[in-house]
């Protein structure tokens, strides 16, 4: 039994009136002592549901960062032109919604824009189709690639996937928590803001609760991270809705508030007003998900396609491509329609294939 670790959990489990806040030391403390087992099953089980409970700070969120950045892998700084997008995306999945992030990123990159996506399985508490099943049915497998050739990948084509049972495998024991107590602790608030790259990123973090805008804002800038974007997306991910006013927030580091932070400023942008109907794309079978991306790469019309193209226009918008969100959406549709992300999809699978036959060590 850890010692050090009970008093960090009678600090946050002593109840409504008496409970507090860790500070980002200690958050940062008590998430290496649970990730390396120094505390107990019955101490980790305990601090999952009782900060939970008591909500997690920003603070508290920053520090949590600061203990997977010191234990975790990171894909290595790389000279492209523009800051990486890092797609934060819950990694319990999607059971309603079909993602669309997977065209988003081959979208980027087809255009210089690189991105960095992370996750895992299936996974609980959702257990819903995590975005490593949908590359897979694309033809492309990140699960059986150590981290330094995923780099090499990312290197050559402009898109990286850390996977977290491979590239960082003392997460493992947190999801196994997860699962028997069957509700989403603070850690997967902060996975959404995790940055498992050591370059010039650009954060993009999705989220379903308002109040976790105001702890992601606040743990980034407590971090120094001072170009981010959040977005109350489909099923708290980085993908904007087509049945509502997409609300978004934009951190773009040009002063600080008075509370410190970077400020955020915000974004009310309707589809509707850009031409597109108010209809998300349903989540079916793999399978038919599979289909329906395939086909939406061809440049085939469909409901895929209209949430492609919404989330297209704003993301060539937001990574400074494309003027504005309506030049970005025509830039989307021209660049879908020549075939370019068919083509990048192509250019990753073999790139994976020929790289993992590969013997090298990283340097």
């Amino acid at each position: 039994m850890s010692n050090v670790f009970r008093d960090l959990l009678r600090k946050v489990g002593s109840g409504t009136h008496t409970s507090e806040s860790l500070t980002r030391i200690e958050a940062a403390s008590a998430t290496k002592m649970m990730l390396l087992g120094e505390a107990t099953p019955a101490q980790i089980g305990a601090f999952m549901i009782a900060h939970r409970i008591k909500r997690p700070t920003g603070e508290e969120l920053a520090g949590m960062l600061d203990g997977f950045d010191e234990l975790g892998a990171k894909l290595e700084a790389v000279a492209f032109d523009r800051p990486v997008m890092v797609l934060g995306i819950p990694y319990d999945g999607r059971t309603r919604t079909a993602p669309i992030s997977p065209i988003t990123a081959l979208l980027l990159a087809s255009v210089g824009q690189p991105v960095v996506m992370h996750g895992g399985d299936r996974l609980p508490t959702k257990y819903g189709l995590p975005l490593v099943e949908v590359w897979q049915g694309l033809g492309v497998d990140w699960t059986g690639l150590p981290l330094h050739k995923t780099q090499k990948v990312f290197e050559e084509t402009g898109i990286g996937f850390v996977y977290t049972p491979q590239h960082f495998p003392l997460t493992n024991r947190i999801w196994d928590y997860r699962d028997q107590l069957g509700k989403r602790p603070p850690f997967a608030t902060m996975e959404l803001i995790w940055c498992p790259y050591a370059g010039d990123s650009h954060i993009i973090a999705g989220y379903v609760h308002p109040p976790t805008e105001k702890m992601f804002q606040i743990a980034l800038s407590l971090r120094g991270v001072t170009k981010f974007t959040t977005i109350k997306g489909l099923e708290g991910s980085c993908d904007l809705p087509r049945d509502r006013t997409a609300i978004i927030g934009l951190g773009d580091g040009l002063g600080i508030d008075d509370e410190g932070n970077v400020p955020i400023e915000r974004l009310n942008i309707n589809p509707r007003e850009y031409g597109f109907t108010s209809q998300n794309t349903s989540l079916g079978t793999t399978e038919e998900l599979v289909s329906e991306i395939q086909a939406t790469l061809a440049g085939k019309p469909s409901e895929m396609m209209q949430s492609a193209l919404w989330n297209g226009g704003f993301y060539l918008w937001r990574s400074g491509i494309c003027p504005d969100i309506q030049t970005g959406i025509a830039k989307a549709e021209e660049i879908i329609s020549r075939g370019s992300l068919t083509q990048k999809l192509q250019e990753i699978s073999q790139r994976i294939t020929a790289i993992s036959k590969l013997t090298f060590q990283p340097a």
